[in-house]
């Protein structure tokens, strides 16, 4: 896999902005099939920083029904990326 489709984009929530002031890691949406040596490489090549570790989390599709009608949201893989203390990315350049 390329590194240019390992990265779909950022997340900015409150929990994410949360985990990068605390913890200095910052949250993706990557390519379901992508591992976590790809993620570091991807970010590494991206932005220009140093990854200390990578946390991936998976959320299953889900399936609801409304008005008798069966609804389908995709599933999606979240990557949790630590950098290194000097490092950062500014995801809001020039807002």
């Amino acid at each position: 896999m390329e590194r240019t489709q390992v990265l779909i984009r950022p997340v900015i929530t409150e929990k994410a902005t949360q985990v990068r002031e605390r913890a200095h890691q910052v949250v993706f949406i990557v390519h379901a099939r992508a591992n976590k040596i790809e993620i570091k490489q991807a970010v590494e090549a991206a932005f220009n920083v140093r990854v200390l570790g990578v946390n991936v989390s998976n959320k299953k599709p889900e399936k609801r029904v409304r008005n008798r009608r069966a609804v389908h949201i995709a599933g999606s893989r979240k990557a949790y990326v630590t950098l290194a203390a000097g490092d950062k990315i500014d995801l809001f350049e020039g807002v």
